[in-house]
């Protein structure tokens, strides 16, 4: 299993996000995706689904301990009251005694960030969580957080593929020790129309997707595809085989600045 390190974890490079997969689709999507090999699932509060994670987690039959589960606590629930209520819900949606990372799921600027990074420390200390961390943290959010955190934060997740340039909060992640995981990591499916990605893809036997995912995980970036269908479950997983030379990483990096913007929403939902 490839694994990235950060302040003490060790995350499964590839996961799989669970973001609008419901319902029966969520747990059969969960399970076949932990028997291909997948060990890290991410859900959080506001998705809904945590139940049917927790299903999928218990039919694959893989070890809870075997499986890097994260899920998210949502604004709504940032005062500390509120957050650690989040979190034991969740452990009882999900039917799992601790999770292995909670994130602040989306800063809210009507709640004090110290007050919630306090409580997303206590639910560490208190054994509900492994690990924890924060996701869409600008870079003096991510800055403020650190300064507040009496518990080392593990990642930041937030949106990245190739077509969008994170390059200053991923510098500022980096000089924490702090890892980054991207969320829509093939833009929502519109790497597949990009010309540059399919033509560096045919010369490896791969998807234009697949070097999206690989350009992340070779960069030591986490990535959490999201799929409903079995097939891309198995291509988004098989990125470990081949490797991207620094012209290719090169040529990829230059497509944000080549964009200028982010990309549409209009990309196909069925390969974020």
């Amino acid at each position: 299993m490839h694994t990235i390190e950060a302040n003490g974890a060790r995350i499964p490079a590839i996961g799989l996000g669970t973001w609008q997969l419901n319902g029966a689709t969520c747990v059969r999507i969960v399970s076949e995706a932990l028997r291909i090999g997948y060990r890290h699932i991410d859900t959080a509060a506001m998705y809904g689904n945590e139940a049917e994670v927790g299903k999928g987690l218990r039919a694959s039959g893989v070890k809870r301990e075997d499986v890097f589960l994260t899920t998210k606590v949502w604004q709504d629930s940032l005062r500390a009251r509120d957050f650690r209520r989040s979190v034991e819900r969740s452990l009882k949606n999900l039917d799992v005694p601790y999770v292995d990372l909670v994130l602040i799921h989306w800063p809210n600027p009507r709640v004090p960030l110290a007050e919630t990074v306090g409580a997303l420390c206590a639910v560490k200390r208190d054994g509900l969580a492994r690990h924890i961390g924060v996701s869409n943290f600008t870079v003096p959010l991510v800055e403020e957080a650190v300064k507040l955190a009496d518990e080392p934060l593990v990642t930041n997740q937030i949106e990245m593929h190739p077509f969008l340039d994170q390059s200053r909060v991923i510098a500022a992640c980096a000089r924490h020790g702090i890892a980054i995981t991207a969320y829509c990591p093939i833009a929502r499916g519109s790497v597949a129309g990009d010309r540059v990605l399919a033509r560096i893809g045919k010369a490896h036997g791969k998807t234009a997707a697949q070097v999206s995912l690989r350009y992340l995980v070779q960069q030591g970036i986490v990535a959490i595809p999201r799929t409903s269908r079995i097939e891309r479950l198995k291509e988004n997983f098989a990125v470990f085989d081949f490797a991207l030379s620094e012209r290719e990483m090169a040529e990829i990096r230059a497509l944000a600045s080549a964009r200028g913007r982010l990309v549409s929403w209009g990309g196909s939902p069925e390969w974020d």
